[in-house]
């Protein structure tokens, strides 16, 4: 298994602390909002790294929080809490706010089939613990107060400050990077722990030994509780790449000041972001799309995850609404071819050349997952099986062994589709007739007016399958949902 490493800037073989053991952590959302499509693609690629380490005979320890505090609007420690914001937004309290989201967001990954984490750790849970590293880091001398705002992470004390992002701290100059704010010894300096301000009233405080009223900055959580649950040294730390210049180097600094300069995590995953219609979706530019939104226009979780999968996780990708239909068409493509291998009765032997062929096309699948998680290839392979000439029955048995790592659910997705066969559904007379049109269309090699047809047929809900024996069938595009 071989991953990029952010660390090193190359692609590495993965060599666990412990001999077939491997302690992953992932940076979980801040439960400010709704789960978008960007996260979905972030967890959807951790869930593929998880289900990929699995299979090639790792033990995996799966690690996530949830933030749900400290998390400041602003990377210089300023500005409104979000889980505050999220509140006034809403209507409703942080707590409120918090829990919501945070179901939200598990709803969102069962939908898109994503194996739940070993530990699901929230931050205002584990206070104690961020509440030591900060008094340990204080004790090192590492750490500092300024009076009415909070204690700081004395960057200068670290020589290697900055490795992984690999920051020019010389070159860095205050207000560039970071805002400023008054009394920080250093423009790279950050909020360990943050004091309650005269007048806030904050719903979620904490005794201290600084403040009565007090509570953790953002990056102390992670750190703190990735070493009570995985260790003060473990193999992987997955994020976005926007993680990389502030909250990922410092929870390096904080973590290898605390514990003695023990190298704090192995290998560091970054993923890229999601952007639609060429803008980065995000929550503060408000241009993003939920699951529910897909939902509502038909689309299968299937067929955003196998769209996910065509793009490698380190690559930029542009969500469009007419290239997640593209991705449904060839869900419900693969759907149908295997429900074909399935039906087909009978195991035959394999010829010499047959068994080379199969054993060819899982030996290239899986070397392209193991080489840093390269699906787009491993789904090309995917698709050379279906169109090969080995038996229907070793095409399914195959095709289950590579869905281990895609999780696409396969199984439950044919089953779902036997369970409600477009044959036995009555088409509307508004889509039937449009069918016919299409189908006089082809006819007359009138292909323009094809596609149109088609895709006004999309629109109200159902898709169109032209089968290799010519005849069209009609898929209400809602059959596909309850796949997970």
């Amino acid at each position: 298994m071989k991953l990029y490493n952010t660390l090193s800037r190359t692609i590495e073989e993965v060599q666990p602390r412990q001999s077939g053991h491997i302690g992953l952590y992932a940076c979980g959302l801040t439960v400010y909002d709704f789960t978008h499509l960007g996260h979905l693609r972030k967890y959807t690629m951790d869930d593929v790294l998880i289900r990929t380490l699995r299979y090639s005979g790792f033990d995996v320890k799966f690690v996530q929080n949830v933030t749900d505090v400290g998390h400041l609007s602003s990377d210089a420690d300023t500005g409104e809490d979000k889980l505050e914001k999220g509140a006034k937004k809403y209507g409703k309290t942080v707590w409120e706010i918090a829990r919501e989201f945070e179901e939200y967001f598990w709803k969102s990954m069962d939908l898109m089939g994503n194996l739940r984490p070993d530990v699901s750790c929230r931050a205002t849970e584990h206070i104690v613990q961020q509440l030591e590293m900060v008094k340990t880091l204080e004790q090192k001398g590492f750490a500092y107060v300024i009076p009415e705002d909070g204690v700081y992470f004395d960057t200068s004390k670290v020589d290697d400050y900055g490795k992984l992002a690999r920051l020019d701290l010389k070159k860095l100059q205050e207000g560039a990077r970071v805002e400023r704010v008054a009394g920080k010894r250093n423009p790279t300096d950050f909020a360990l722990w943050k004091f309650e301000r005269p007048g806030e009233n904050r719903a979620m405080v904490w005794e201290s030994p600084w403040a009565k009223r007090s509570f953790p900055g953002w990056h102390i959580e992670c750190s703190a509780m990735a070493i009570h649950y995985l260790g003060e040294q473990f193999d992987v730390h997955t994020g976005g790449i926007d993680h990389i210049p502030v909250h990922h180097t410092n929870e390096i600094a904080q973590a290898e000041a605390a514990t003695g300069k023990k190298p704090f995590v192995k290998y560091w995953i970054h993923h890229n972001h999601l952007f639609v219609d060429g803008t980065k979706m995000s929550k503060s530019l408000g241009n993003f799309f939920t699951i529910d939104d897909v939902l509502a226009k038909g689309f299968a979780p299937q067929a955003l995850r196998l769209l996910f999968l065509t793009s490698h996780y380190r690559s930029e990708m542009n969500f469009t609404w007419q290239n997640l239909a593209g991705a449904q068409k060839t869900w419900l493509r693969l759907l149908r071819s295997l429900e074909e291998f399935k039906q087909e009765s009978g195991r035959t032997v394999l010829s010499p050349e047959k068994l080379a062929k199969s054993n060819e096309f899982r030996t290239r699948f899986f070397q392209a997952m193991e080489n840093d998680l390269n699906t787009p290839e491993a789904v090309a392979v995917l698709w050379e099986v279906i169109k090969s000439n080995i038996p229907a029955e070793d095409k399914y048995d195959l095709l289950r062994e590579f869905d281990q790592v895609l999780g696409l659910s396969f199984e439950k997705a044919v089953a779902n589709l036997n369970a409600n066969s477009p044959k036995t559904l009555v088409i509307p007379a508004d889509v039937q007739s449009l069918v016919d049109q299409r189908t006089q269309a082809k006819l007359q090699k009138e292909w323009q007016r094809a596609d149109q047809l088609r895709q006004e047929i999309e629109l109200r809900g159902y898709q169109v399958v032209d089968r290799p024996s010519k005849d069209t069938e009609v898929v209400p595009v809602a059959t596909t949902l309850k796949a997970t």
